[in-house]
């Protein structure tokens, strides 16, 4: 089933990609782990990769998948940092002078043995620079016996 999805969510990004290149976006953020993740894990880092769509005049939504690593502390811990496929839907909305704030909602697929993935949230603000953006988030991942956070700066870029 995972699989499923995964094949569907690429096929509809390489499609929608395809068809108009001006509402890709690319984008890499590092964070910091909060909540029941932090005190066994001290860094994260992350990528994805949008297609937005202007459905009005402030108002942009599309699909997004991404990459996102949770790494552990090295103090007696021998198991594989935590690795997630999150597939979403994205929305933004733009303000004046360039701010903008959004989330992205869906699932976050686990890329371990024993990591079933989650519920995956991602509120945002940021400021478009044009093709450049800056961006601080929250990324949250609701697992079973707990979840996964993490407050992140990042950037992206408009190809």
């Amino acid at each position: 089933m995972k699989r499923l999805v995964l094949i569907m969510c690429f096929s509809l990004i390489g499609v929608t990609a395809a068809q108009a290149q001006s509402g890709l976006r690319i984008g890499a953020n590092i964070g910091l782990p909060v909540g029941d993740i932090e005190e066994v894990s001290n860094f994260q880092a992350g990528a994805d990769l949008a297609y937005m769509i202007g459905v009005a005049d402030m108002l942009y939504v599309g699909p997004k998948i991404g990459y996102t690593r949770f790494f552990m502390d090295e103090d007696g811990f021998e198991v594989d940092d935590p690795a997630f496929l999150p597939i979403s839907a994205s929305g933004r909305i733009s303000l004046a002078r360039g701010f903008f704030f959004g989330t992205d909602l869906g699932y976050a697929v686990g890329l371990n043995d024993g990591n079933d993935g989650g519920f995956y949230y991602r509120p945002q603000v940021g400021y478009n620079f044009g093709k450049i953006g800056l961006l601080g988030s929250y990324t949250g991942i609701s697992v079973d016996g707990g979840s996964f956070g993490s407050v992140n700066v990042g950037i992206e870029f408009g190809l």
